[in-house]
């Protein structure tokens, strides 16, 4: 269980931004300045997010009292890192504005930003995260207990928690960037938010940053993912599914029209799969009289796994497999990367949410039906 938000996503976005531009032109010359003080042995190492990670672009020369200064071109809006000595990684949102970067080793709260504008807001977020993932640390210590006491309550409680701090997160996020206005560094906090819970937040975002920066090609691959994930957003009709049950019978997501449907993608060799299995037997016994279906789609290989896992889980709702793991036409349909996952639909067949287990899952059938 590890709740930390930022991962490929915020990767993505850092890196995507490394051409476009805003407004008139400019000679491009940039300074990073500042001073380091308390120093220890190694190096202060430039890098420019181009690709997927950061690339070396030069080492800064220190002088005996912890200055230094450096000039480079910057065309366009881009995000760089500073390495001090391998201990300490300042991310630098850089555009016509020059920088200067202070820190002292004996006290790591010191860092301190002046100048660019961007680079500010990017602290910013840095300390938001920072902030979040002692929270999140705390949790996840706690989980482990739990886990090795086999405290099914607690961990039940543990996951309220954590479902309860991520949602206050992304509103905290949501607010930074809001607050940002036109600054390209909220393209890095993007990367903190969930874009399948977030997805009309980032797309009116997007949208915004591409009337700002026009023809930016970093902009227009952000808006092909989205438009890839469009497809799947809430509010969006559920594509249709149709597979084999057990019994070799076609069954269609459609036969169940009319009520609320979980679409759940497991297989009997994921484990969070088959633990999440009696919370949902137990939500389905409970719910199911009222309007509530479970549409279960394998990505097992084997007919005999798959088969044995619904008797042993004792799964008595619709379950459909074409038994090709990861390939599954549905699992291709609804880009899953990773089980278990869930769409929930509304009557009209339309999605209604996404990734929902354990607390969140109980919660949203109680909002629909108590």
């Amino acid at each position: 269980m590890n709740y930390k938000m930022i991962g490929v996503w915020a990767i993505a976005i850092l890196s995507f931004f490394s051409c476009g531009e805003k407004g008139s032109s400019t000679d491009g010359l940039v300074q990073i300045s500042g001073k380091i003080e308390n120093r220890p042995e190694g190096l202060v190492i430039l890098s420019q997010f181009t690709d997927s990670r950061p690339k070396v672009l030069d080492t800064l020369e220190i002088d005996g009292s912890g200055q230094f200064s450096y000039e480079l071109t910057v065309d366009t809006p881009t995000f760089y890192e500073l390495n001090l000595y391998g201990q300490r990684s300042v991310r630098l949102a850089l555009y016509k504005e020059d920088v200067s970067v202070t820190y002292d080793f004996s006290d790591p709260s010191s860092l301190a930003i002046e100048g660019s504008q961007d680079t500010k807001e990017m602290l910013k977020i840095e300390k938001l995260m920072e902030s979040y993932q002692v929270d999140v640390n705390k949790l996840n210590e706690a989980y482990y207990e739990a886990m090795s006491k086999n405290d099914a309550e607690a961990i039940k409680v543990i996951q309220t928690q954590a479902m309860k701090l991520e949602n206050e997160q992304a509103e905290k996020v949501k607010e930074m960037i809001t607050s940002m206005g036109d600054s390209f560094a909220s393209l890095a906090a993007v990367g903190l938010l969930n874009p399948k819970n977030d997805f009309p937040f980032i797309d009116e975002l997007v949208a915004k940053l591409n009337e700002n920066y026009p023809g930016t090609i970093s902009i227009l691959q952000m808006k092909q993912q989205l438009d890839e994930m469009r497809i799947l957003s809430v509010g969006q009709p559920a594509p249709e599914i149709e597979l084999p049950n057990p019994d070799g019978t076609l069954v269609k997501l459609s036969d169940l029209r009319g009520k609320y449907v979980l679409i759940d993608f497991w297989a009997a060799w994921c484990k969070p799969c088959r633990q999440e299995n009696p919370n949902v037997v137990r939500l389905y016994n409970e719910y199911k009289d009222k309007g509530f279906e479970v549409f279960g789609v394998s990505l097992d290989r084997t007919k005999e796994d798959w088969v044995k896992a619904i008797a042993d889980d004792q799964l008595t709702w619709t379950q459909v497999s074409d038994l090709k793991y990861f390939n599954s036409a549905a699992a291709e349909l609804y880009q899953i990367q990773a089980i278990p996952a869930t769409y929930m639909i509304d009557p009209d067949g339309k999605i209604i949410a996404k990734d929902l287990r354990g607390p969140s899952l109980e919660q949203k059938l109680s909002e629909l039906f108590d």
